[in-house]
């Protein structure tokens, strides 16, 4: 039987500090330092979230506990033990991933005990997955830039195109790097998948809506960035009306974090909007979201499953960044890849007029300015 590895805090300090930079892809960091993706992913988080810690007063006194205070312990340690016991009945209605993310290998748990009280089985939890291989993340490239070409392409019209141009790229991979990719055909699908019992499908709130105005209505989506090896995840807040970019993040992950990161950063930029539209995934679902945009008053509006047409303003800025940006510089790093993406945005915000506002960039459209008068020849 394989050892169990017991990494020390520095090493998982260090390997979390690397993840958090997100130069590497976290298959790249599992290749490296020899540790589960998904372990990885945990490592960033704790780190993120205890972070402050490191800040509080050293020698401070300890506080006094009361009596009234030792008896709302004993109080919680009630409420625990009475949410273990859900835990156990309730995890069947999560889905097989998340809970997985829920197993701490650090735990006082024991990891039979924690697979015991999730029902999962825990060889699951000791298989290393691998990181695409290059013919894949070729194939990914290729099925991206047709994609921007052709959205209506599913998996088996791809696979068509793919065989046609000789490449060996089966129907079943090539839907499976679709996935990957967040690549959804803009037909209407059937809706077979089952909601997620704890997040909610909010109704969509513009239809027949005219949108005239800046901060009226703003919109979100995420897309797969490639790299010379690997690929990262990019998410854009947009203002529907100007086309205008009002903040974005690169993450190796698809965690809802960096897309909660993006949107407060808007907020705190560019006051708020009437109205947030995105889609239906699951970060845009996630309590996290959700609680950001309530807590400002914002109404919420998602779009139909299929709905491809509420987001093709967003759309159409993947397809001009890619052609524009992405493709034409084989990005090393998450850092060049941040720069030059960053760079693009720039001008794409200040310097490049946008077809729906005339001669007018987003940035201009977004402070109201007018198209200034032809001259007379």
């Amino acid at each position: 039987m394989k050892k169990r590895k017991n990494h020390s805090p520095e090493f998982k300090a260090k390997v979390a500090l690397e993840a958090i930079r997100e130069e590497l892809t976290l298959a790249e960091l599992s290749k490296k330092y020899g540790v589960h993706p998904t372990q990885i992913g945990t490592w960033k988080r704790a780190a993120i979230e205890n972070m402050a810690t490191a800040f509080t007063r050293r020698g401070a006194a300890p506080e006094q506990v009361s009596a009234a205070d030792v008896d709302k312990l004993h109080s919680k340690i009630g409420r625990l033990v009475v949410e273990r016991d859900f835990l156990a009945e309730a995890s069947p209605s999560v889905t097989r991933d998340a809970r997985q993310k829920m197993v701490i290998r650090d735990h006082k748990l024991s990891m039979r005990k924690q697979c015991e009280l999730l029902q999962l089985s825990r060889s699951r939890l000791y298989y290393q997955p691998v990181g695409e291989s290059a013919e894949n993340l070729c194939f990914m490239e290729i099925i991206d830039k047709q994609f921007l070409e052709t959205p209506w392409y599913g998996s088996r019209q791809m696979a068509r195109y793919m065989k046609r141009n000789n490449h060996r790229c089966g129907r079943h991979r090539v839907r499976r790097l679709m996935r990957l990719m967040r690549l959804v055909p803009i037909y209407q699908e059937p809706n077979t998948s089952k909601k997620h019992p704890q997040h909610k499908i909010w109704p969509y709130l513009l239809r027949n809506a005219i949108i005239d105005r800046p901060n009226q209505v703003w919109c979100a989506d995420i897309t797969y960035i490639p790299m010379r090896r690997g690929f990262l995840y990019l998410v854009a807040i947009m203002d529907w009306y100007s086309r205008k970019v009002l903040a974005w993040r690169l993450s190796n992950s698809m965690d809802a974090d960096f897309c909660v990161e993006a949107l407060k950063e808007a907020l705190a930029n560019h006051g708020t909007p009437e109205i947030f539209n995105s889609d239906q995934g699951s970060q845009f679902t996630s309590g996290a979201w959700i609680d950001v945009l309530m807590d400002a008053k914002i109404k919420i509006s998602m779009d139909g499953k299929g709905a491809w047409r509420d987001n093709r303003m967003i759309e159409r800025l993947w397809r001009s960044l890619k052609y524009e940006c992405v493709y034409l510089n084989a990005f090393e790093t998450g850092s060049e890849m941040r720069a030059g993406i960053g760079k693009w945005l720039t001008y794409y915000n200040s310097e490049r007029p946008h077809s729906t506002h005339g001669v007018l960039t987003p940035n201009e459209a977004y402070e109201n300015k007018t198209e200034p008068m032809k001259l007379a020849a």
